[in-house]
């Protein structure tokens, strides 16, 4: 049990540790800058929570594990990896002025992990709460999702702070995400020579894309979009190769099922040529019943905030899919999240961190 002094949320000491965070870049796809961030992350919660923060490292990736003791009661869950390539900060450096913060990973979602750790930190006992933050949320948590799932079901609650919705909102709903790699093989020849020896493999991923296209059901909240095709190596040859990136998002496990049963039935329509299907839908969707009792709780605390369905996946799916209860977007109030220009409110950081303490002591109290 970790019993300490609660210390009241300041927004001068978020900031201070938001800047060191953002200060510490860190991409998905480069490891020994994830360490260091891991190692960041580690000392923030230690210094303001106690006890130890443990660097789990899988996959040679560092994911960062606290406890606060005692049965488990709540798992705060957040990502410290980030979209944006290093050297983002020289371009574009953490700063703070007209109520805003901006920098690479303010908003999606440094800030969130600053305000859950910040407001725990109001907090006299934090026993029953364990705090997971992963490095691979943005590639899809492949290294991480095992353990954010065998936590959140030993914790029985899980909340997420990933950035907020529009206006401030909770995120009460997501829809599945994923992505299918289509590759179309076919057979080269000289376009003005012989055309007819070729299996034009352009054509036939044209075919590919408007059969793909054709898959969603906006109706029903699925979207199936064609992101981007590649083809050909010359103007005068016939195109031996083509591949083609889909982008998917279902709310719900039949559609889900639907739309992988159909690509895994794609044939060609061009003779001779061939289709290989890779990838599927990693995140299933997140119901709106996973959030409701929580977000119930979360209005009493802080009447007016509205839940929204939104179309991005987080961690958060793969912990509802569970039946573990789930509210997300309790991160930082801002915007612009992936972009150049992702912001975060600074008047808001301290109602948000009190939000943490609330639904803490609500959960454990039940």
């Amino acid at each position: 049990m970790t019993m300490r002094k609660a210390v009241p949320a300041s927004v001068e000491a978020m900031i201070e540790d938001l800047g060191r965070l953002v200060r510490t870049e860190s991409p998905s796809d480069d490891p020994t800058a994830l360490k260091a961030s891991a190692g960041v992350v580690a000392e923030m919660i230690e210094g303001r929570l106690g006890g130890r923060a443990a660097i789990v490292e899988l996959d040679g990736l560092p994911h960062v594990h606290w406890s606060g003791g005692g049965e488990p009661a709540v798992l705060v869950l957040g990502h410290h990896d980030t979209v944006f390539p290093l050297g983002t900060l020289e371009r574009r450096p953490f700063t703070v002025a007209d109520g805003r913060a901006t920098g690479p990973g303010v908003f999606d979602m440094l800030g969130g992990l600053v305000q859950a750790v910040h407001g725990l930190a109001t907090l006299d006992d934090l026993s029953g709460v364990e705090i997971l933050v992963t490095a691979d949320e943005e590639v899809g948590s492949r290294s991480s999702r095992a353990l954010i799932e065998e936590r959140a079901l030993a914790c029985g609650a899980v909340l997420v702070f990933e950035g907020a919705a529009d206006g401030g909102g909770l995120k009460t709903a997501r829809k599945g995400t994923g992505g299918f790699h289509v590759t179309v093989t076919g057979r080269a020849s000289h376009a003005g020579l012989e055309p007819e020896a070729g299996v034009n493999a352009l054509i036939e991923a044209a075919h590919q894309v408007l059969a793909i296209a054709a898959l969603g059901r906006p109706g029903l909240g699925t979207t199936v979009t064609p992101t981007v095709a590649t083809a050909g190596t010359a103007e005068n040859v016939v195109p031996a190769s083509a591949t083609v990136l889909v982008d998917v998002r279902v709310e719900t496990r039949d559609e889900k099922e639907r739309v992988e049963a159909a690509f895994a039935a794609l044939t060609p329509y061009v003779e001779g040529a061939t289709i290989a299907v890779s990838g599927g839908i990693g995140r299933p969707p997140m119901p709106e019943a996973a959030s409701a009792a929580l977000f119930a709780v979360a209005r009493e605390l802080l009447p007016g905030v509205e839940g929204r369905a939104v179309g991005g996946g987080s961690d958060g799916n793969f912990t509802a899919a569970l039946g573990v209860p789930t509210l997300d977007g309790l991160g930082a109030v801002g915007g612009g999240a992936h972009s150049d220009d992702e912001y975060l409110l600074v008047g808001s950081m301290v109602e948000r961190a009190e939000l943490v303490a609330g639904l803490v002591r609500a959960i454990r109290r039940n």
